[in-house]
C-alpha cells in the first residue's frame, strides 16, 4: 500500500538478540500518496455542502463554524496520537510528543505551520459567507482554482522541482481556464434567477412566503414543504429560511469574498510544506525536521485558535446584516450540532491525508485535491438544486467548467513525483 510503519529491516543489537526495528508510519510510495488525495478529495469536498446545508435550514454560521473549530482540531489529535505515534521515535524523525518538547529548538518551523493554520481558517470563514451569495459550486471552482495557480506554483520551486513541471504547469493552465468558466456560470445562473423572480412581485413574494410557513406546520410533511428546486417559489422559500439574506445585495460582494478566501488557500499549503521540510534552512543544524503529524497539529491548534477568536466576535457584531447572538445562544444551540461536528472531521481528516501524500509525492501534486469542486457541485445539484430550471447557456458554461476540472486533476496527479 506504499505505507511504512511494518517491520523494514532485522538489526542485531550487540546483545546479540534478534531485534525488530520500526520506523514511523508514513506515506512513502507514489501510489499510497495518490491513494490518500483521493480520499481527502472526498472529505474536503464534502464537509463545504454539510455547512451549506445549515445555513440554508437557518443555522447562524457563528454558531456553525464554532462547533466546526472544535472536531476541526480533535481530527488532527486524533492523527498525531495515531500515527505521529506508531512506530520507533528516532532523532530524525521523532515521535509526536517526542517532538512536541523539542519546541525550544524547531519554534522556526512551528510558526510557518502556525501561519499556514491562520491563513486556512480566514480562507475557511470567508467561503462560508460566500457560499450564500454565488453558491456553493461555483465559490469552490474559484477559490479552488486560485489554491492551485499560486499554492502549486510556489510548492513546485519549494519542492526543489521533484514534480515534472512539463506536465504540472498545463494542469495549472487547465485550472485557471476553469476559474474563468466558474465566473461566467455564476454570471449566467445569476441572470436566470433575476429572470424567475422578476415573474413575481414583492406582494406575491410575501403571500409565498407567509403560505410556505403556514401550510408546512399543519398539511405537509417535510419532504413535501418546499417548492420544487429552480422554481422562483424555490428562490424565495430559500430566501425566507436562510441565515444570510442575499436578495438585493450585489453579487459583487461574494465574488469579493471568494477571491479573498482563495487567496488565503494558495498560501497554507506552501507555509506547511516550509514547516514540515525547512527549505529555507531556518532550524539549526543537527535539529529534526518537523514530522508531518507534528506540523499538522501546530497548524490546525493555530486555526482553531483564530477561528474561535473571530467567531465569538462575530456572535456580538455580526456581519452581512445577521442577527446579534451571544455565547449562551450558542451553547443552548443544538439544532444541526451533530452535521457541524461531522463537518470538522471531515475537514480535519482531510487536510490530514493531504499533508499526508505531499510530504511523499509533493505538495505540488498534492493540491489535485483542489478538485474537490467536483465533489461539492455533485452535492449542491443533489442536495440544493443549484442550477435546476438554468438556462442552456448556464448549463454549458457548468459542463465545461467540470470537464475542465476533471483534466486539470489527472494532470496534476500525473506529474506526481518522489520525495527522496
Amino acid at each position: 500500500m506504499g505505507f511504512s510503519g511494518i517491520p523494514s529491516s532485522i538489526i542485531l543489537p550487540t546483545e546479540g538478540i534478534i531485534g525488530i526495528a520500526l520506523k514511523m508510519y508514513v506515506v512513502e510510495s507514489k501510489g499510497g500518496a495518490i491513494a490518500c488525495m483521493l480520499l481527502a478529495l472526498f472529505f474536503l469536498g464534502t464537509w463545504p455542502a454539510v455547512m451549506t446545508l445549515l445555513e440554508r435550514r437557518g443555522r447562524l454560521p457563528q454558531h456553525t463554524y464554532l462547533d466546526y473549530s472544535i472536531t476541526n482540531l480533535l481530527a488532527a489529535v486524533i492523527i498525531a496520537f495515531t500515527f505521529g505515534e506508531i512506530g520507533k521515535s528516532t532523532h530524525e524523525a521523532p515521535n509526536f510528543l517526542t517532538q512536541l518538547s523539542q519546541l525550544s529548538d524547531n519554534w522556526p518551523s512551528v510558526m510557518f505551520a502556525m501561519a499556514g493554520g491562520v491563513v486556512l481558517s480566514l480562507g475557511n470563514l470567508s467561503t462560508q459567507y460566500a457560499w450564500a451569495f454565488v453558491g456553493l459550486s461555483v465559490t469552490e471552482v474559484i477559490t479552488a482554482s486560485i489554491t492551485v495557480v499560486i499554492g502549486t506554483t510556489l510548492n513546485y520551486f519549494l519542492d526543489d522541482k521533484i514534480n515534472n513541471a512539463k506536465i504540472l504547469f498545463p494542469g495549472v493552465g487547465c485550472f485557471l481556464i476553469a476559474v474563468c468558466l466558474a465566473s461566467a456560470v455564476h454570471s449566467s445562473n445569476a441572470a436566470d434567477n433575476r429572470a424567475k423572480l422578476s415573474c413575481l412581485s414583492n406582494d406575491d413574494k410575501l403571500r409565498s412566503v407567509a403560505t410556505d410557513i403556514s401550510t408546512s406546520r399543519e398539511a405537509f410533511p417535510e419532504k413535501e414543504r418546499r417548492a420544487k428546486f429552480g422554481t422562483a417559489g424555490f428562490l424565495v422559500e430559500l430566501e425566507n429560511r436562510r441565515a444570510i439574506k442575499v436578495f438585493g445585495k450585489s453579487t459583487l460582494i461574494g465574488l469579493a469574498i471568494t477571491f479573498f478566501a482563495g487567496i488565503c488557500f494558495s498560501l497554507f499549503s506552501p507555509a506547511f510544506n516550509l514547516a514540515s521540510n525547512d527549505q529555507w534552512h531556518t532550524l539549526k543544524k543537527g535539529v529534526p525536521k518537523l514530522v508531518v503529524y507534528t506540523a499538522f497539529f501546530w497548524f490546525s491548534v493555530s486555526c482553531f485558535v483564530l477561528a474561535i477568536i473571530l467567531n465569538v466576535t462575530f456572535l456580538y457584531h455580526p456581519v452581512l446584516d445577521l442577527p446579534r447572538s451571544s455565547l449562551k445562544a450558542y451553547i443552548n444551540d443544538w439544532n444541526g450540532r451533530g452535521w457541524a461536528f461531522l463537518a470538522g472531521l471531515l475537514c480535519g481528516f482531510g487536510n490530514g491525508l493531504q499533508f499526508m501524500g505531499g510530504q511523499a509525492a509533493g505538495y505540488a501534486a498534492a493540491d489535485a485535491v483542489q478538485a474537490l469542486p467536483l465533489v461539492s457541485t455533485f452535492w449542491g445539484i443533489l442536495l440544493f438544486g443549484e442550477y435546476r430550471k438554468s438556462s442552456r447557456r448556464t448549463y454549458v458554461f457548468l459542463v465545461s467548467m467540470l470537464l475542465m476540472f476533471v483534466a486539470a486533476v489527472a494532470v496534476l496527479m500525473a506529474s506526481a513525483g518522489h520525495r527522496k
